[in-house]
């Protein structure tokens, strides 16, 4: 399984879509085997969800992000987990534990 998180740097995003990274997480039997940088290659409407599947994630992690987001990302079958905030590594253990949920907060200052 593939873990992402809408990052800057290595602090979460609090916008999904314009995120200067998505800190990708390749997990194993519940432990991360390795980390990867991906460079945010930019903002398009429905464009991010659809490349975050070709890279086979399963879970994408963000502070905040549009209604149409979390719409292609489920219809994928991608969990979605929005409204955290901090370290990006941080938040994928607290994922792992089962102990990091999600607000459901939807970014509504824009229609995509």
């Amino acid at each position: 399984m593939k873990i992402a998180v809408a990052s800057e740097g290595k602090t979460i995003a609090q916008h999904f879509g314009y995120c200067q990274n998505f800190n990708i997480y390749h997990i194993e039997e519940g432990e991360v085997t390795k980390v990867e940088s991906v460079e945010n290659p930019g903002h398009k409407p429905g464009f991010l969800p659809q490349f975050l599947h070709d890279m086979g994630v399963g879970v994408i992690v963000s502070g905040g992000m549009g209604a149409r987001a979390v719409e292609i990302f489920n219809e994928n079958g991608i969990e979605v987990v929005i409204g955290i905030s901090g370290n990006s590594a941080s938040a994928v253990e607290s994922y792992l534990a089962g102990e990091l949920e999600s607000t459901g907060t939807i970014c509504d200052h824009h229609s995509s």
